[in-house]
């Protein structure tokens, strides 16, 4: 697959920009479905604005070095997800140790995050999937399988996002740190539309190797 453009020429950028510094910790974040199909400042009819600049600004306030891009159109999530494993293996490759790079992916950027665990395979690499799991899954999307320190996180009010704790089962991959987080914001879905606390704060720690979030 060709990387996307625009998220190419980001990270090379940052690597351009970072060099291989090892106490460097870098997130790829993933947004949510209705960013990808509508411009920044447009209204969900619900929920209201995705807080993309917002939510991207506070990963960077924990230290983090966030690489990210608004998808178009409607990208499919393992085409999109083999990009990400290129790039993954790129700071990889310059020396970046996997337990320093972490997927971050809201709703359906968490089902592309997720398909980035199956195909990079890779124990040390860190996940948050966030408001991206329906037991549906199981049988819709038998091929995802988690491995990589994996934390999820899922509103109590929200559909769209439950506990993925059957995914952990019919995954063969053994993970070292799996942890679930559920919050009860009441937002429902649109949860994630905001840089809310409750899920960046433990976003952050998980970036930043604390697996002992709450």
């Amino acid at each position: 697959m060709k990387i996307n453009l625009l998220i190419g020429i980001l990270f090379c950028s940052i690597l351009f920009a970072c060099g291989n510094k090892n106490n460097d910790r870098f997130v790829f974040f993933l947004h949510n479905r209705f960013l990808e199909e509508h411009e920044l400042n447009e209204l969900h009819p619900e929920f209201g604005r995705t807080e993309y600049n917002a939510i991207i600004a506070e990963l960077k306030k924990g230290g983090l070095k966030v690489i990210s891009e608004k998808r178009n159109g409607n990208v499919n999530a393992r085409e999109y997800a083999t990009g990400i494993v290129t790039q993954i293996d790129s700071l990889i490759k310059i020396g970046t140790e996997p337990r320093k790079i972490t997927v971050v992916g809201t709703s359906k950027g968490g089902y592309i995050a997720q398909y980035v665990s199956t195909l990079a395979n890779n124990h040390d690499l860190n996940f948050v999937f966030i408001a991206s799991f329906r037991n549906s899954d199981i049988q819709n999307i038998p091929e995802i399988n988690y491995c990589g320190n994996i934390l999820t996180i899922y509103e109590k009010s929200d559909p769209y996002g439950v506990s993925s704790w059957a995914r952990k089962t019919t995954s063969n991959c053994d993970l070292k740190h799996f942890k679930e987080i559920e919050l009860n914001t009441g937002l429902g879905h649109g949860f994630l539309f905001k840089p809310l606390k409750e899920w960046i704060e433990p976003t952050i720690k998980w970036a930043n190797g604390n697996y002992n979030v709450e």
